[in-house]
Order: structure tokens, then C-alpha cells, then sequence
């Protein structure tokens, strides 16, 4: 339990290019866990967590890496900076990618995570994938520190920091320090609190000088220093009452009253400096270790009963049955590595864990604690504990337990985004095709956003994704790893389909009854469009709802009712494209005591959806893609234009400091390919751009009739 107080797990995140892999790199160092500071770009070994040779090379993270650092806190330096802070403070950190081709990474490392540190470029301010990453957080409930990283760049600005973070995320955010000079003149930080003066001296800013408050800085200092305690006070009561009346809260109520606020959810404390040039990172280790959750004060966790579908807390005491969740695996030379975040109980070497999903029982060789691609053998560890597993065959989001009582527990799964567009993938050369085969089914193992399928039609493989750069990694990964001469067919996006009638009804009988054992079942109800509101989940598709009273259609066919309705979900009328967005009301039905069976029931339901679906004035739908550009000012206008010809539909645009325009729009996803090269080519390579998936919406009809054309053409070839 003394360990589990004093461990920290946490991500960094942030939009593409703020600086996480820096800032990690940077931790490292000040923790003694590497001697020597290598660049993300540029010569070198490259950044010790950007370790695969793909991101090495084009200077971004691919996949999140795991590490384990000791912080001593500041006061081994000769300053009493760190009273209070739990001294080796064990923080287990997870550098995760920016771009957002790459998002499930940041699910799956959030959805393990106690605490967060979201990056924040000091001049761009929140962009795109910050609030992606924002929207993450959330979801998963994680308590989070910001870090305006880049204050030493022209243009930095942390009050327009901190003013985006509450405009654009609604984040309660309050800054902890006061800047010391600002872009090229940025010298360190004056702790609000303390009201002292950190400056970050030597080659790498490893010592840290305290002095008092710079004269000229004194009256702002006071200024920031009413707003936070206002703003912290509040959240203890005793602490407010107390300020009310006249009484300034002491440093340790301070501390206390942020730490609330932090763990509420309802606070982020916000901090900055320049990782590449070596300052603040420091104060922010002192944050994290405050006021980040251990194990022991995060929200519990919860697993699901699979047997009557209730919610179980987790206790993260190392005395109780194991219960530990796999988050990512990767395949390796010496057998697959499974990262697994433990909840309860303890694991050692040689322990024997039960698979809840598979419900087979497997050995545990090697536990080993991670540091990037390096690895550390251990004998045991316990809840609170992020670490890995070699030898062990299982799927990413297994559950796996130790005791027979808990066998039908399953951790709560992660979000995992729809994949937007698709390729067909071949090889020339026989020989290469297991080794295809090989690369493939490993991919899928290893990332749940990575799809592939064989075409049923043409009886090609075909790869499916979140982007162009998505799919472009695999393939590159399949050429290097696997050595395959991999052939690529033209991006294809993944249409929808979905309905517009408010209310179509359906009656269906299915009736074979011709000698010897018939089938017989008939389904009557009511097929609407799937609201949004009524969504349980945001990537639901389809709602079943069973009114059926009396008895009309007997209990045990109703499961079978709900199949047949969603068989049909995979195909749609117009093109075949799977329909998304039907909720069914099952209202009436017959049945006969002989003839009715599963199989009767579900090819009723499967054809009185088919019927109602294509009643339904049925729609094709497009994804819509989320495209944020930063342009020098001259471009603006042809950025724009080019946007607008793509069918882009603007959402606003900003001027950042140093007279670069940040523009957003929506754009259909079908109109994006090859977009990098035609920005570059309009801008003289000075425009960059980043894409999400926003939406699914009705394609224009001229647009419908033109895919459902190709469509047809492609299925009549085919056959």
C-alpha cells in the first residue's frame, strides 16, 4: 500500500507536433533514467520512445511507448520545494501519438491511466487533436495537469493559453505560475504559490535556481496569485469560509485545496515552459507527483459480470483475487509482449492467470518492467502496477484473473472509432503471401482500428483504417517487417447507409409448412431512425426494443428476432453498404407450438427489415472529415478557394502570432486524397494540415448517383 501511494500512472497527450516526446524525453533525463538528451529529429540515436525506425524517421510517434521513472523531488537539489510530496514517487508514464490516424493509442492508454498531462503549444494554443484528446480524457474520467510547452517560440503566450483551454474545452483552468519573459527572452517561472523565481541553469537545465520574485514581476505575481486562490479556495469549504473573512490560505491548504480539484475533475492547474530548451519540466514533475492520483485515490475501476451484466468495483489492494486488463500487445522475435495495467491483487513470476474471454488458463513465464523498447526483468508486482507480459497469447482489452470466483468478470472495454477508408492489398509473388497473411493477422492483433477483410464480390483482400497515413504505416511496416513487394489499389472510402422515413411499419409471416417439420413465424412492428439522443453509446448503430406483451411471440425467440433485424444491418439496399442508425420496435407476432424455432424467427425478422429498410427512403451517407489548415497569411485565400471546390464547408479561421491563419472546415472524405500534395504545391510547402473523422452525413444526390454507378459497375465486373 506504501508503494501504491507513492506510484503515479499517467499519459502525456496532446495534438500532433506540441511537444509530448520531447517533454518525455526531457522526464526521463531529470529522473536519471537516460544520461544523455537525444532529439526527436535529426542525428543521434533519435528520442528514446520514438524507438521504432518509421517514427524515427519522419520525427512522430506511431505507438505509445510505456516507461517507469523515480522523482526525487526538488529538495534533493537543496531547496524545500518538495515538503509534502511523497519522495521516489514511482511514475509510470505513457508517451502516446498525436497525429490522429493513430487515436486508438490514446484510447487504450487512457482507459489504464490514473492521471494525464495535456500538452499544449504556447503559441498555437488548443487545436484539432487537442480537443480529441480532451473528448478522451473525459470519457474515461481522467484527472489531468496542463503544460504550455514552447513558451521560448515567438508568439508564445500563456494567458491566451489558459483563455483557450476555458473558451474551447470549458476546462476550469488556472495558471500556477507566472511566466519570466516570454519567447526568446523566457528565463523560467514564479511559483504562485511560493511567490519564488525557478530558473533552470546548466547545459541541459538540471540545476534549478530559486530566488525571489523579479521586482518588475511582483505586482502581476499578486494579481495571478488572488485569481488562483479564488479559484482553488472553493473547493474546501472550511478553506473559503476562512479566505472570506480575510484569511489567506497557508501553502499546505493551497496544495490541498488543488489536489480536490484535480481529483474532482472539476480543476486543471496549468503550468508551462520549453522542453526543448530545458525549463519548467522540473516544476512540472513537482505537480505531478502532488497532485496527480495514486492508485489508491483514483476512481476505482470497474469490471462487468458477464452473467447478469452488473458492475463490479475494483479494490486496488494487493491482498485480494488478481483482476489485471491487457491495453496493447505487440508481437515481438521471442513471442508476443502484453501490456497489462493490474487493478487487484499481485502477479508473480510463474503464477498460472485465467483468460476470461478464451476461459483458458495460461502460464506466466517473464513479467518484465518496461522502459521504452527496453526491458527489465521482474519477479512480482501488484495493483497499481503497469507492466508486461512475454510468452503470453491473448487479444488487447483480455481480462485475466487469478481466482476461480472471478471468472466471469471483463474489464470494461475502450472506445474504438470507426475505421474511414479502405485499400485492396496484394502480392505478386506466392511465396509472399504468408508472409502477408503473417503481417495482417498481426496488425489486427495488435490494433483494434485496423480491419481486414476479404471482399466478397472480387475476392480481394482489402485493408480498412482511420486515414491515408494509418493504412500508409502498415503497409510500409508489411515491406520492412515482413519483406512483402505489397501492391496498393486506390483508397476507397467506407459509405454508409441509413434511413429518412420518420416511421415505416412492417408484417412479415415466414411460413414453410409443406410435409413432415415446418417453419413458421411472423413479426409485426415498427422500424424509425436512430436518434441521437437515444444512442447508449456515440458509435451505437442499432436499437432493438422488444413491446411485445401477452405472449404473442414466446421469450425464447426473441433473441433470435433481434439477429434476424441486425443480419440484415451488414447490407444495405442501395449499394450494399452496411446501414447505420435503425432502431426497431418488435410489437406483435405470431407463432405455432410445432413449427416455430430460432431459425423460423430470425429469417422472418431478416425479411421484414430488408422490406421496411428499403421503404424507408433509404440514403447513402459519406464520412465527413474534420481538416484544420495552418497557412502563412499570403495562401489564405487559394487555401480556402481549394477547400470550397472540394465541397469543404468553412468553419472559421484564426490568426495566429507570426501572421499564420489556422483554417477549419468539414470536407466529404472522399474529396481529401491526395490532398498533402496539392496543399504543398499551393503554399510552397509552407501550409501543414491535420484530418479527423467528424461525422457521417447525406451525400448530395449527384454524388450518390455517381457511387452508386461505380458501385454497380464494380459488383457486374466482378461477377
Amino acid at each position: 500500500m506504501k508503494l501504491m501511494a507513492k506510484t503515479r500512472n499517467i499519459g502525456i497527450s496532446a495534438h500532433i507536433d506540441s511537444g509530448k516526446t520531447t517533454l518525455t524525453e526531457r522526464i526521463l533525463y531529470y529522473c536519471g533514467t537516460i544520461h544523455k538528451i537525444e532529439d526527436v529529429r535529426g542525428g543521434g540515436d533519435g528520442a528514446k520512445m520514438d524507438h521504432m525506425e518509421l517514427e524515427k524517421e519522419k520525427g512522430i510517434t506511431i505507438t505509445s511507448a510505456a516507461t517507469t521513472v523515480f522523482w526525487r523531488g526538488l529538495e534533493n537539489k537543496g531547496t524545500t520545494f518538495a515538503k509534502g510530496i511523497d519522495k521516489d514517487t514511482r511514475i509510470n508514464i505513457i508517451d502516446t501519438p498525436g497525429h490522429v490516424d493513430f487515436t486508438v493509442e490514446v484510447e487504450r492508454s487512457l482507459r489504464v491511466l490514473d492521471g494525464a498531462i495535456l500538452v499544449l503549444c504556447s503559441v498555437a494554443g488548443v487545436q484539432s487533436q487537442s480537443i480529441t484528446v480532451d473528448r478522451q480524457m473525459k470519457r474515461y474520467r481522467v484527472p489531468r495537469l496542463s503544460f504550455l510547452n514552447k513558451m521560448d517560440r515567438m508568439g508564445a503566450n500563456a494567458f491566451k493559453g489558459r483563455d483557450a483551454l476555458i473558451e474551447k474545452l470549458g476546462h476550469n483552468a488556472v495558471l500556477m505560475q507566472c511566466p519570466i519573459g516570454a519567447e526568446d527572452e523566457f528565463k523560467g517561472v514564479v511559483d504562485l504559490i511560493t511567490r519564488k523565481a525557478y530558473y533552470f541553469d546548466g547545459d541541459n537545465g538540471e540545476k534549478v535556481r530559486i530566488e525571489d520574485c523579479p521586482a518588475d514581476l511582483v505586482e502581476k505575481v499578486e494579481e495571478l496569485r488572488a485569481e488562483m486562490i479564488d479559484k482553488v479556495a472553493e473547493f474546501d469549504d472550511a478553506i473559503m469560509e476562512n479566505y472570506l473573512e480575510g484569511n489567506e490560505p497557508n501553502e499546505e491548504e493551497l496544495h490541498k485545496c488543488i489536489k480536490i480539484g484535480v481529483l474532482s475533475l472539476k480543476l486543471t492547474p496549468v503550468y508551462m515552459g520549453s522542453a526543448f530548451k530545458n525549463k519548467g519540466v522540473q516544476t512540472l514533475l513537482e505537480a505531478v507527483a502532488r497532485y496527480l492520483p495514486s492508485p489508491l485515490e483514483c476512481e476505482k475501476a470497474t469490471a462487468i459480470n458477464d452473467d447478469n451484466g452488473e458492475k463490479v468495483a475494483l479494490e486496488p489492494d494487493p491482498e485480494k483475487p488478481l483482476v489485471c486488463m491487457a491495453f496493447k500487445i505487440t508481437d515481438e522475435q521471442f513471442g508476443q509482449l502484453t501490456y497489462i495495467r493490474i487493478y487487484q491483487g499481485r502477479l508473480n513470476k510463474g503464477d498460472t492467470i485465467y483468460n476470461t474471454r478464451t476461459k483458458k488458463k495460461v502460464r506466466v513465464g517473464r513479467i518484465v518492467r518496461m522502459n521504452s523498447n527496453d526491458r527489465e526483468n521482474i519477479e512480482e508486482c501488484h495493483a497499481g502496477d503497469i507492466v508486461a507480459l512475454i510468452g503470453v497469447d491473448c487479444a488487447s482489452g483480455d481480462t485475466f484473473v487469478g481466482d476461480d470466483k472471478y471468472t466471469n468478470l471483463s474489464c470494461e472495454g475502450m472506445h474504438v472509432p470507426v475505421a474511414v477508408i479502405e485499400l485492396s492489398i496484394s502480392v505478386k509473388d506466392k511465396n509472399d503471401q504468408a508472409k502477408l497473411s503473417k503481417g495482417l493477422q498481426r496488425f489486427m492483433k495488435e490494433d483494434p482500428t485496423f480491419h481486414v477483410f476479404t471482399d466478397e464480390e472480387s475476392g480481394e483482400t482489402r485493408i480498412a483504417g482511420m486515414g491515408e497515413l494509418h493504412l500508409e504505416i502498415y503497409v510500409e511496416r508489411l515491406k520492412r517487417e515482413y519483406g512483402c513487394s505489397v501492391q496498393v489499389g486506390a483508397p476507397q472510402v467506407n459509405y454508409r447507409e441509413t434511413i429518412r422515413a420518420p416511421e415505416t411499419k412492417f408484417d412479415y409471416t415466414h411460413k414453410k409448412q409443406t410435409g413432415g417439420s415446418g417453419q413458421f413465424g411472423a413479426v409485426i412492428g415498427m422500424l424509425k431512425p436512430l436518434k441521437e439522443e437515444d444512442k447508449a453509446s456515440e458509435d451505437q448503430v442499432f436499437k432493438f426494443n422488444n413491446q411485445i406483451k401477452g405472449g404473442s411471440i414466446p421469450n425464447e425467440f426473441i433473441g433470435a428476432c433481434e439477429k434476424g433485424f441486425q443480419d440484415v444491418m451488414d447490407k444495405g439496399p442501395l449499394a450494399a453498404f452496411p446501414v447505420i442508425n435503425c432502431e426497431v420496435f418488435l410489437q406483435d407476432g405470431k407463432y405455432h407450438d410445432v413449427d416455430s424455432s430460432d431459425m423460423a424467427f430470425r429469417i422472418a425478422a431478416r425479411q421484414a427489415m430488408r422490406k421496411a429498410i428499403k421503404a424507408a427512403n433509404p440514403v447513402l451517407l459519406e464520412p465527413i472529415m474534420k481538416v484544420e489548415v495552418t497557412t502563412p497569411d499570403e495562401y489564405q485565400g487559394p487555401v480556402i478557394g481549394d477547400l470550397s471546390s472540394r465541397r469543404g464547408a468553412i468553419q472559421g479561421s484564426e490568426t495566429e502570432p507570426g501572421g499564420e491563419i489556422v483554417i477549419v472546415a468539414e470536407v466529404p472524405l472522399s474529396e481529401m486524397f491526395g490532398y498533402s500534395n496539392d496543399l504543398r504545391s499551393m503554399s510552397a510547402g509552407k501550409a501543414t494540415y491535420t484530418m479527423e473523422f467528424a461525422k457521417y452525413a447525406d451525400c448530395p444526390s449527384n454524388v450518390q448517383e455517381k457511387v452508386l454507378a461505380d458501385r454497380k459497375e464494380k459488383l457486374a465486373s466482378d461477377d
